[in-house]
């Protein structure tokens, strides 16, 4: 994989990366948990066809301690729309996974005119007390590989410290993306997504890894119910909750069909 164009934007004395590599339409991407420490097979599956434009959220890899400044929900969603503006995503596609998922669903509810399509993986934001998703916060980091994918090696790469990187460094960013998760959903992930889903009018895909440990299928069901006039939905096999890692080019053929 060749490397992407890096450039940042200012959030509040904050700088905050943006990743571009690609030509053609542009297709903006939220990471999911965890965050984008590297670029990933996934972004160079839709960077064949289109202008991927992935810039970070605050506090996780790439998005410096802007998260420390937001103490409320409505404070995420404010940042995220501020990141998206500012990254020159205003009419394009979006995906967003899993963490990023939720917050892409957030913009296209609140701001009607902002995203074109819509494409989430996973969203975090939806719970239904009498199916619960997993607990991620008590999970510990040696079983987030075999919890967040179905091939755990697919989670390792993604976290993996670069080679002549400070290791302590990569380790302090790692735990950083951990508060920063904490921050936006601790303890149970609940953000009352579902009362604001219905606002959101953009044509939406939802991807869904067929062994996802965190989100039951059924939220499948329960956002394309929410969703005025329902959504596409693609059940990703050999996949689990960051599907985009273990099955890069099969989501990558999902995106690109449903925003061709």
């Amino acid at each position: 994989m060749s490397n992407p164009q890096e450039s940042f934007i200012d959030l509040d004395g904050q700088p905050i990366r943006v990743w571009r590599k690609g030509s053609g339409p542009v297709i903006g991407y939220f990471a999911g948990w965890g965050g984008l420490p590297r670029w990933t097979p996934f972004l160079d599956e839709l960077a064949r066809h289109r202008t991927v434009v992935a810039p970070s959220l605050p506090g996780f890899p790439g998005g410096g301690r802007a998260h420390a400044d937001l103490d409320s929900h409505l404070d995420w969603i404010v940042a995220t729309r501020r990141i998206f503006v500012a990254a020159g995503l205003e009419g394009a596609d979006l995906v967003g996974s899993s963490i990023g998922g939720g917050l892409a669903a957030e913009i296209a509810a609140l701001w009607p005119a902002g995203p074109r399509r819509l494409v989430l993986i996973a969203p975090l934001g939806f719970y239904d007390e009498n199916d619960p998703p997993a607990d991620v916060f008590a999970r510990r980091a040696d079983e987030y590989p075999a919890f967040l994918c179905a091939n755990p090696d697919a989670w390792r790469a993604l976290v993996a410290a670069p080679e002549g990187h400070n290791d302590v460094d990569w380790e302090i960013e790692q735990s950083r993306a951990a508060e920063a998760g904490a921050r936006l959903l601790w303890p149970i992930a609940n953000t009352h997504l579902d009362r604001r889903a219905p606002m959101i009018t953009q044509r939406t895909l939802l991807i869904w890894g067929e062994a996802d440990r965190v989100m039951p299928r059924a939220y499948a069901d329960k956002w394309a119910r929410a969703i005025p006039g329902g959504a596409a939905s693609r059940i990703i096999p050999d996949a689990g909750h960051l599907a985009e890692l273990d099955q890069p080019a099969n989501v990558a053929r999902a995106v690109l069909d449903f925003t061709s």
